[in-house]
C-alpha cells in the first residue's frame, strides 16, 4: 500500500482554528444529552402520552449513541475522520431539524436516535482528530477543548431546556442546534485537516455482533434502573447482566482475533490509559452525579427558578475554566499523580457544604463550593485525557478513542442513575433536605474512590520539550504505558 504523503503542518493558530471548529460539533452533542432531560414532562403533557413512553425521547437518544461509537474507529479508517465527523455532525443536524418538526411522540423518538447516532460519532472522532493534529506537545492544550464542553454542558443544558419551553416552544429545544451545526459544517472543510483512508479497511462483523449489543443492553439496564424496583427490577438487572456479558465476550475475542478489533482493547493494558480509563469512569460516577444533583438541590430545597438555578452554578463552570487555563504550566511542573489526586480531594471538598447545607442561608459558602468543585474536576479530567491520549500511537488513535469514549458513555450514567434511585429512596422516607444530604454524602464518598488508582498512575516527572508548531503526532512514550 502506498505510503499517504506527509500532512502540512499545523501551526498553533490552525490548532486553535481547528479546535474551535470541533467545539462547535461536539457541544451540540454533549448538550443535547441534557437538555431534553427538564421537558420530559412538558413533552409528556404536549402528546398525552404515558411517562414510561415519553422517557424514550431520552432513552433512544442514549442507545443510539452508546450503539453507534464503537463504529467510528473503523469508519475513520475506511473512509477518513474529517469526513465521517462532517456527515456525523449532518446526521446529527438532520435528526435536530426533524426533532423540531415531529408530529407525534413516535415521530419524535425516531428522530432522536437519528440524532443520538450522529452525535455519538462526534466525540469520540473530536478526541481522534484533536490527538493527530496537536501531537504529544500541545496534547493537553487540545483537550482542553473538549473538557470544556464535557463540563459544563450538563449545568448548562437542563437550565438552557427549561428556559426554552417556558419562553418559546418545546421544538427549540432541537432547532437550537441548528445554526451552530450549519457554521460548523461551514468551517469544517477549510479548517479540519485532511485524513488518510484505507480502502482495505474491514468491517469486524464478529466484534460488532458483540459489542454494538452489549453496550446498547447496558444502556437500557441503566436507563430502566429509575423506574419501580431499581437496580433489583429484572427489566434493569437482566439486561445490564447480558451486555456485561457480551462486552466481556468482545474483550476476548478482540485480543484474540487475527482481523483489526472494532474497538482496540490492546491500550486497556498499559498502566497509563488502562489506569486513566478506569479513572475516567470511576470519576464519572460522582463527577456527573454532582452535576445532576445541584440543579434539583436548588430548585427542590432552596424554591430557585430554573433561571436563577443557571446563574446559581456559574462559579463550578468558572473554577473548571480556571484550572484549564492553569492547567498549561502547571501540568509541566507538578506530577500528574498529584494533580489527579489532589483534584479529587478537591472536588470532595468543594460538595461539603452541600452535605450540610438547609433550606436558606450559607449561599456564598455554597458558591465557594462549587468553584472549588469545578476545579477539582478539571483537575482529574484534563489530566487524565491529556495522559490517555498522549501514550497512543497515530496508527493506534482511531480506534482507542472510541474505546476511551465508550468507558465515558457507561460511567457517566451509571452514576447519575445510582444517586437518582438513591434521592428518590430517601425523598420518600423523610424531609427534602435530608434527603440531598445524606445523597450528597454519598456523592462525596464516590468521589474519592479513584484515590487509589491516581497514586498508580505514572509519574509525570520529567523534561518537557518546547512545542514545535507542526509536529505531527510520535509513536507513543515508553515512559507512559
Amino acid at each position: 500500500m502506498r505510503t499517504p504523503p506527509a500532512a502540512p503542518p499545523i501551526t498553533d493558530r490552525r490548532l486553535t482554528l481547528l479546535s474551535v471548529v470541533l467545539l462547535l460539533g461536539a457541544m451540540t452533542s454533549i448538550l443535547d444529552t441534557t437538555i431534553v432531560t427538564v421537558a420530559l414532562d412538558h413533552l409528556r403533557s404536549v402528546f398525552d402520552a404515558s411517562v414510561a413512553d415519553t422517557q424514550w425521547v431520552s432513552s433512544g437518544y442514549l442507545l443510539a449513541l452508546a450503539g453507534v461509537i464503537p463504529l467510528t474507529g473503523w469508519a475513520a479508517d475506511r473512509f477518513g475522520a474529517r469526513t465521517v465527523w462532517i456527515s456525523a455532525v449532518g446526521a446529527f443536524l438532520a435528526g435536530s431539524v426533524l426533532c423540531g418538526l415531529a408530529w407525534d411522540l413516535p415521530s419524535l423518538i425516531a428522530f432522536r436516535v437519528l440524532q443520538g447516532i450522529g452525535g455519538g460519532m462526534v466525540l469520540p472522532l473530536t478526541m481522534s482528530i484533536l490527538t493527530q493534529a496537536a501531537g504529544p506537545e500541545r496534547i493537553g492544550r487540545a483537550m482542553a477543548a473538549i473538557v470544556m464542553p464535557a463540563q459544563l454542558a450538563p449545568i448548562l443544558g437542563p437550565v438552557i431546556g427549561g428556559a426554552l419551553v417556558d419562553s418559546v416552544s418545546w421544538r427549540w429545544l432541537f432547532l437550537v442546534n441548528v445554526p451552530i451545526c450549519l457554521t460548523a459544517l461551514a468551517l469544517a472543510p477549510a479548517f479540519l485537516p485532511a485524513s488518510p483512508r484505507d480502502r482495505t479497511a474491514r468491517l469486524d462483523v464478529p466484534g460488532l455482533l458483540l459489542l454494538t449489543p452489549g453496550l446498547v443492553a447496558l444502556a437500557y439496564g441503566i436507563s430502566e434502573a429509575g423506574s419501580d424496583g431499581g437496580f433489583s427490577a429484572v427489566g434493569c438487572w437482566l439486561p445490564m447482566a447480558v451486555g456485561a456479558l457480551l462486552v466481556a465476550g468482545f474483550s476476548g475475542y478482540s485480543l484474540t482475533t487475527r482481523r483489526v478489533p472494532l474497538v482496540d482493547v490492546r491500550p486497556f493494558g498499559r498502566r497509563s490509559f488502562g489506569l486513566a480509563s478506569g479513572i475516567t469512569f470511576v470519576a464519572g460516577f460522582s463527577s456527573f452525579a454532582a452535576m445532576f444533583l445541584l440543579p434539583l438541590f436548588y430548585q427542590q430545597v432552596r424554591g430557585e427558578s430554573a433561571a436563577a438555578t443557571g446563574l446559581l452554578l456559574i462559579p463550578q463552570g468558572l473554577g473548571t475554566i480556571t484550572f484549564v487555563l492553569l492547567f498549561r504550566r502547571l501540568g509541566q511542573r507538578v506530577d500528574t499523580r498529584a494533580v489527579v489526586a489532589g483534584g479529587l480531594l478537591v472536588g470532595a471538598l468543594g460538595l461539603l457544604p452541600f452535605a450540610f447545607a438547609g433550606a436558606s442561608g450559607g449561599g456564598a459558602l455554597l458558591l465557594a463550593g462549587q468553584f472549588v468543585l469545578g476545579v477539582g474536576m478539571g483537575a482529574v479530567l484534563l489530566p487524565i485525557m491529556t495522559l490517555a491520549m498522549s501514550s497512543l500511537s497515530r496508527s493506534e488513535v482511531g480506534r482507542a478513542t472510541a474505546a476511551f469514549s465508550v468507558v465515558q458513555r457507561v460511567g457517566a450514567p451509571f452514576g447519575v442513575t445510582v444517586i437518582a434511585v438513591l434521592l428518590q429512596s430517601r425523598l420518600a422516607d423523610g424531609a427534602a433536605t435530608d434527603a440531598f444530604s445524606t445523597t450528597f454524602w454519598w456523592v462525596i464518598a464516590l468521589s474519592v474512590a479513584p484515590l487509589v488508582l491516581a497514586l498508580l498512575l505514572p509519574s509525570s516527572r520529567r523534561p518537557v520539550p518546547p512545542a514545535e508548531p507542526g509536529r505531527q503526532l510520535e509513536p507513543a512514550q515508553p515512559g507512559l504505558r
